[in-house]
């Protein structure tokens, strides 16, 4: 049943038009924030399609207030429907564009437009900064903040058929009027703990556009392969970008034209032949008589001709065993640190971090800048260089000062 913050599926507004979708965003800009979420489908494609976006104004202050209205924008239904407006809410700054885990979001408005909403408020990240553990989950917050059941049945339903259902139409506007109280709650607490900026730092990483610049060439960085000689590397590089390019150009997924570990395996023995390529474990039987199978040999060939000193600088392996130990406490340390002050570690330090700050004092790392060095990053400095001592006392870890 629909709550006092749910309105009925009879009372949502369904934006098909231009001009309804003007008219409303006109309203949110008169508002401090607007709530927002989309539904979308990627399981077959490189691209996601957007099937629907949900909106919803502020509560209304007083009885003749204007507010407190959740609509669903269907791009689907409404053919001739211009996202333009949207867009130029996204452009006002008066407003703040609240979202709950909004990269995915994001990265369908900036493909389509090249535009992303600024200001920005997204409520997961927020919730980590506030003791709400690593990337909490929406229906979590609406649980321990609204205090309000959330149901998720159709949350992996085809959101691309129409006509909607009922339980979609519930599902969907739950998800941005329920956001309202997680928001305002989230956003009184970061300026009572005076936290603001934390979550400030995060929200530029969401709208920099080149976290959503997909270009080709970089593609190999977004593997977990690890490569050693510079001819691998080189190799890895050229063929993730036609990977990459391949992918794209017939919208499909990466792992649709090559799994990741294929592509591993391809840049650790680059095949100079489709016999050689044929042989390769990781690949499909067969593979290397499609059209592929040329096409990568082409670009292990472009790899192996490529000058090593144009080529981004190897990590040097940082597997000794006093650097592992040092990890392994600076592990500890983290995990105290975020139980200490209620952040989720994830936010404070990675793994990465950890291990770059193991084996330098000068890491280029975010652990080791702004508040996350405050924080944690000058403790991690002293524990590595023994002026800081981990201990156990009455079954909790405390720091011991050494001077």
């Amino acid at each position: 049943m629909p709550t006092a913050s749910q309105p009925r599926p009879e009372d949502i507004q369904t934006i098909t038009t231009t001009a309804e979708l003007a008219a409303f965003c006109d309203l949110a800009k008169a508002q401090p924030y607007v709530t927002l979420d989309t539904e979308f489908l990627r399981e077959r494609t490189y691209y996601s399609k957007l099937c629907l976006i949900q909106a919803a104004l502020p509560p209304a202050s007083g009885a003749k207030a204007e507010g407190g209205r959740a609509v669903l924008i269907d791009p689907i239904v409404g053919t001739d429907l211009s996202l333009e407006p949207l867009y130029d809410l996204f452009r006002h700054k008066a407003t703040v564009k609240v979202f709950h885990a909004a990269r995915q979001d994001l990265e369908i408005f900036y493909h389509d437009a090249g535009v992303l909403p600024d200001p920005l408020f997204d409520t997961q990240i927020a919730a980590m900064v506030c003791g709400f553990g690593e990337q909490v989950g929406y229906e979590t917050l609406v649980k321990k903040i609204a205090r309000q059941p959330l149901d998720k049945s159709s949350r992996f339903t085809d959101w691309s058929r129409r006509p909607l259902s009922e339980e979609q139409l519930h599902y969907a506007v739950s998800d941005v009027t329920h956001l309202r109280e997680v928001f305002a709650a989230l956003d009184a607490d970061l300026r009572k703990r005076d936290r603001s900026d934390w979550v400030s730092e995060e929200m530029e990483i969401l709208t920099s556009p080149k976290t959503y610049d997909f270009h080709p060439e970089r593609a190999w960085e977004r593997l977990k392969t690890r490569v050693r000689k510079p001819r691998e590397l080189a190799v890895l590089i050229e063929v993730a970008a036609w990977r990459e390019q391949e992918a794209q150009s017939r919208d499909v997924p990466r792992s649709r034209v090559l799994k990741d570990d294929a592509v591993g395996d391809i840049a650790t023995h680059a095949p100079t032949s489709l016999e050689k390529l044929g042989n390769l474990r990781s690949l499909p039987k067969g593979f290397e008589r499609s059209k592929w199978g040329a096409d990568i040999i082409a670009a292990v060939q472009r790899g192996l001709a490529r000058d090593p000193a144009t080529l981004p600088k190897l990590e040097k392996p940082r597997n000794n065993s006093n650097g592992a130990a040092t990890v392994e406490l600076l592990k500890v340390l983290l995990r105290m640190t975020s139980e200490r002050h209620g952040v989720a570690s994830k936010v404070i330090a990675t793994v990465d971090d950890l291990e770059q700050i193991a084996a330098s004092d000068q890491a280029e790392v975010g652990a080791l800048h702004g508040w996350r060095r405050e924080l944690f990053g000058e403790a991690a400095l002293k524990l590595k260089h023994g002026q800081l001592a981990l201990a156990i006392d009455k079954g909790r870890v405390v720091r011991v000062d050494r001077g």
